[in-house]
């Protein structure tokens, strides 16, 4: 089930051109007129999953399908890295671990941290080329927080989108405090934060641009547009699509050539996966790709990079419904600006 990235790590790694954030100043969702090769694709699309979306059986027997296929998946043997014991800790959950062949290698610390493998909970995930790559990333501990930064600065990531609160159902840690910077200038170990302007929509999305500095390094500090939406239960899904759009159309508003968005929630599966199928699938028909309505696939391909990727029933057929959902918002906004 797993198979090699095309795009290697250090490939990543080496993109000097996303060191500054496109996503900084994008504080609209306004967007232009479709063309009409992508007016034709989101509404053949959109007849699809409304066709699908009517026939919820359908839908129950693909996720089926795909629980199917997951089960029948030795996944521990292709993690050896996240297994070793000098890395457990760094698990937040030690059944939700990242392959070898498509996780996120850090560089080197030369610094008071063992890390001989580099090693952070977090996997490369991508389903087509000429659209948005992800790290689909746990909720950092409170001691791997500087590591996710170094993740973030190494590979040049302009956006973050948390899809979990820091604490839920009263008690339960999801994440760790890793962001949160208002009272002034947040340090963890080498890195430090800063937030530059804080916003909320009308939708509950709070926006946040934070500017990463490296203490130890000459560089220029990186600018990082954080996107919480604290509205997604877990295990289950939004009352509606709205919000969920909206990180969508932020996001697809900025440069395509960047490096990859981070997404989260606390184990890095299930929220996220969603998110991403339903990121990933839009792109993809906006580029004429019409293979993307073919979910199974493309989970199954998001599941051969990180296992568990859209974790329930529920979510998979919300993903669904989203997807229709901004179809008939692009085809509408088109129209109007016709």
């Amino acid at each position: 089930m797993t198979r090699s990235f095309s795009t290697t790590a250090a490939a990543l790694a080496s993109t000097t051109a996303a060191k500054n954030s496109g996503f900084s100043a994008v504080t609209t969702t306004q967007r232009r007129a479709l063309s009409e090769d992508q007016l034709r694709s989101c509404s053949e699309a959109l007849k699809f999953f409304q066709q699908k979306l009517s026939s919820p059986q359908s839908i129950h027997h693909e996720f089926q399908i795909l629980e199917d296929r997951m089960k029948a998946f030795d996944a521990r043997s292709s993690c050896t890295v996240a297994l070793d014991s000098v890395n457990s800790s760094k698990n937040r959950y030690d059944n939700v671990i990242p392959y070898d062949n498509n996780r996120v290698i850090l560089n080197q610390h030369k610094d008071y941290r063992p890390s001989p493998t580099g090693y952070i909970n977090a996997s490369f995930v991508k389903a087509s080329e000429g659209v948005s790559q992800f790290i689909a990333t746990q909720g950092p501990l409170p001691h791997t927080a500087e590591d996710f930064w170094e993740m973030v600065m190494q590979y040049h990531c302009p956006a973050i989108v948390m899809l979990t609160r820091l604490v839920e159902n009263n008690h339960t840690v999801k994440c760790g405090d890793y962001f949160q910077a208002e009272d002034g200038a947040r340090e963890f170990g080498n890195v430090r934060i800063t937030v530059k302007w804080i916003q909320t929509t009308e939708t509950s999305l709070i926006l946040r641009c934070l500017e990463v500095k490296n203490k130890g390094s000459n560089e220029a500090p990186c600018s990082v547009l954080h996107i919480q939406y604290t509205e997604w239960p877990d295990y289950g899904v939004p009352k509606d699509t709205v919000a969920v759009r909206e990180i969508f159309k932020r996001l697809s508003a900025g440069p395509q050539c960047l490096g990859p968005i981070v997404v989260h929630c606390s184990a890095g599966i299930g929220r996220t996966g969603t998110y991403c199928l339903i990121h990933n699938t839009i792109q993809r028909v906006l580029n004429g790709d019409m293979s993307a309505l073919d979910l199974v696939n493309t989970v199954t391909t998001f599941r051969s990079q990180r296992l568990g990727m859209v974790q329930t029933l529920e979510q998979y057929q919300f993903c669904h419904k989203a997807i229709a959902d901004e179809l008939q918002n692009l085809i509408s906004d088109s129209k109007a600006h016709a």
